[in-house]
């Protein structure tokens, strides 16, 4: 029976800022280098291996240089594409990878009486299945269609890149029911950044946190190693490449939210660690622009810090409050233009009741969608004179 690494959503080239791109890579590296010592039969990867269809050439250089390690090591891979490196064309740099002989993508698809036939990739007697994941869930409709051409006797690995009814939870996304998928010995799933088992259906989780929600909740990627012959089969893999520090503060003064800041830095280690910080509250005086982050920053640097993030979503401005009786009223919509004139002085006010007039015109009878959009911004433009 088969010893294997599942991988999944590794995200090439995915962070932009280029420290973290950094670390997404030696993640990847980290991880071809386990597999390696591990001496597994083989490589899965369940989808978005790059985080676009076309990477940069910079990152797929990289990248052949770790799959040319496996091929030397003669550990095979197999692979799908996943909502992020799929196209609609059916070209991506998948492509390339394979015909350089590095990986074998196991997509292979007939199409016959409205069912989707999946051939098997045959490697010592194990059947390897692929569907790819497509954007927005529309391979999910797809794959209630889908049925394997068989390969008896065999251990079957259905690869897939979509969401399964049993990981959905709460989220109000289509999902593929498992009890209506082709029977397979294992299912190698991706697209769900989580780390989830239920029966033989398993997500790894990502091989690099991909956003600052996922730096927080998982602070490193990982992997599983699969022993079909062990008692138990599946072993967790961490990669862990830097340490994460997260720093909450919540502030109401943004004048003086700068030193409450750095007060709460002070009393962090950060050195070499990836620093979050997430800046929450109502602002009841000053705006966001009065929180000098670059100075938070440069204090960090001087800490010895990796890199910060830093996530001002939660950080409100109090909004003016207008009183206006109602009752009084003959035209609210410019009584209201009025007090707010009157309580938020600026040029910007002369021009409010013809931006809100020109928003108020209506589509005309044939106009399409994208021709009365334009025909908006161009009416809003005049007015704002750009």
């Amino acid at each position: 029976m088969p010893r294997f690494a599942h991988l999944a959503d590794v995200h090439l080239g995915g962070w932009k800022q280029k420290p973290l791109m950094d670390l997404n890579f030696k993640s990847f590296q980290q991880a071809i280098g386990r597999c390696i010592k591990e001496k597994v039969e083989f490589v899965l990867i369940a989808g978005d291996l790059f985080d676009s269809p076309y990477p940069p050439i910079d990152i797929l250089k990289e990248t052949f240089a770790e799959f040319r390690k496996l091929h030397d090591a003669k550990i095979p891979c197999f692979l799908i594409a996943g909502s992020h490196d799929f196209s609609v064309s059916g070209k991506t740099f998948l492509d390339v990878i394979e015909k350089a002989g590095f990986c074998i993508n196991v997509t292979n698809i007939e199409e016959r009486d409205n069912k989707i036939i999946l051939n098997p990739t045959i490697y010592k007697g194990i059947a390897l299945y692929g569907y790819p994941g497509k954007k927005s869930g529309l391979e999910v409709s797809d794959l209630r269609k889908v049925k394997f051409n068989d390969a008896p006797g065999m251990f079957k690995i259905f690869m897939l890149h979509t969401t399964i009814d049993k990981a959905r939870g709460t989220l109000p996304i289509d999902a593929i029911e498992t009890d209506i998928l082709p029977k397979a010995d294992y299912y190698a799933l991706g697209h769900l950044h989580i780390d989830f088992q239920h029966e033989n259906f398993v997500y790894p989780g990502p091989i690099f946190p991909n956003n600052f929600a996922e730096l927080e909740d998982l602070h490193f990627g990982r992997f599983y190693l699969v022993d079909t012959d062990s008692n138990e089969p599946l072993k967790r893999i961490d990669l862990k490449i830097k340490k994460v520090e997260q720093i909450a503060v919540e502030i109401n003064d943004a004048v003086i939210a700068t030193d409450k800041i750095l007060e709460e830095i002070n009393k962090r280690d950060v050195e070499d660690k990836i620093v979050l910080l997430r800046i929450s509250g109502k602002l009841e005086n000053g705006k966001n622009s009065d929180v000098k982050f670059l100075k938070i920053e440069e204090h960090l640097q001087s800490k010895g810090a990796y890199f910060m993030l830093k996530n001002t979503h939660n950080l409100k401005v109090k909004e003016p409050e207008l009183e206006i009786d109602v009752s009084a009223s003959d035209n609210i919509e410019q009584d209201t233009i009025e007090i707010f004139s009157k309580e938020n002085k600026s040029d910007f006010n002369s021009i409010i009741p013809q931006l809100i007039s020109s928003l108020s015109i209506e589509k005309q009878e044939g106009e399409t969608t994208d021709n009365f959009t334009t025909r908006l911004m161009e009416e809003s433009k005049k007015i704002l004179k750009f």
